[in-house]
């Protein structure tokens, strides 16, 4: 269903807002566009515009879409998109008073992330054979993913002159635009200058990207998904991967290696301590260990 021309209009200027001032990722927008779209042919049906929307207009809404969806996580999308929206209507005094100030987060069960231990993680690097063109580009990948903790849209966003081969430092461009640096560790930094030096003669680039394909353009996200999925199985790996795994043992491993959530935060480039709070269980596990293992009236199992 299209949308009437004025709704349209106030959803494109809304979106040109996004890229231009807030400087959002493509994905984040056409998330906002797909939710925004769904409101309007809501209001449409029930013969309203943007400047008839009360709060129980939301909450009807928002428990449609609850019955559509049944997900608390893309619910909370939706009302995230929702905020943004009429607080930019608002701001525009394209709207008397934003209806969405009272709306409550809708409670999203909290979950552990699955990750390696510190052995699977290493005998998933040590798979590709570095000594073959594809094997030399997969175990950089690898080896940056978990030694940066990067996304793998970060990953595959990647440029040459993002790496920095005398500190051993990358300028990662994470959500939002937003800059961050992240130091490479000895080994992750020694297989990426290998295939840096030899990624021009043996995948003659076509596109200014880290990682190529055997096209010599940028590598996707669907492609190094599957490349992981076909190391995990050769490494034996029972456990569901993928890119988000080695992301996940990277803030893991540093917090049971005695990091403190802080540096893992911004190393990970999260805005919000919250998003990193889903690894303390790390650190209240190293805590009960030693307690058990150092407190005089504990005896250690």
């Amino acid at each position: 269903m299209s949308l009437p021309l004025s709704d349209q209009q106030d959803l494109d200027r809304f979106l040109e807002h996004l890229i231009v001032v807030k400087g959002l990722a493509e994905k984040t927008i056409a998330a906002y566009q797909t939710d925004l779209r769904s409101l309007m042919r809501f209001l449409h049906v029930h013969d309203m515009n943007i400047q008839d929307v009360r709060e129980d207009t939301l909450l009807v809404y928002l428990r449609h879409m609850s019955n559509r969806i049944g997900s608390a996580r893309t619910l909370a999308r939706h009302l995230a998109s929702l905020r943004a929206f009429f607080g930019y209507a608002h701001e525009q005094g394209l709207i008397a008073d934003n209806p969405t100030l009272i709306l409550a987060n809708p409670k999203i069960a909290r979950t552990i992330p699955d990750v390696l231990t510190q052995e699977e993680t290493f005998r998933l690097l040590d798979m590709p054979n570095p000594k073959t063109k594809l094997g030399l580009r997969d175990r950089a990948i690898l080896e940056v993913l978990y030694g940066a903790g990067l996304r793998v849209s970060e990953l595959t966003s990647l440029r040459p002159q993002d790496y920095d081969a005398q500190t051993d430092i990358l300028r990662i461009w994470g959500k939002g635009g937003k800059e961050r640096i992240v130091p490479l560790n000895e080994t992750a930094a020694q297989v990426l200058t290998s295939y840096l030096k030899q990624r021009n003669a043996l995948f003659n680039p076509q596109q200014d990207a880290v990682f190529l394909n055997r096209s010599g353009t940028r590598l996707t996200r669907q492609g190094v998904w599957k490349l992981i999925k076909r190391y995990g199985v050769k490494a034996g790996i029972t456990k569901t991967i993928s890119p988000h795994t080695l992301r996940h043992c990277f803030a893991t491993h540093l917090l049971e290696g005695g990091a403190d959530l802080r540096t893992v935060q911004i190393l990970l480039g999260h805005a919000d301590i919250s998003a990193t709070e889903i690894y303390t269980h790390v650190q209240t596990q190293r805590l009960m260990e030693i307690h058990t293992m150092y407190h005089p009236r504990s005896t250690p199992s």
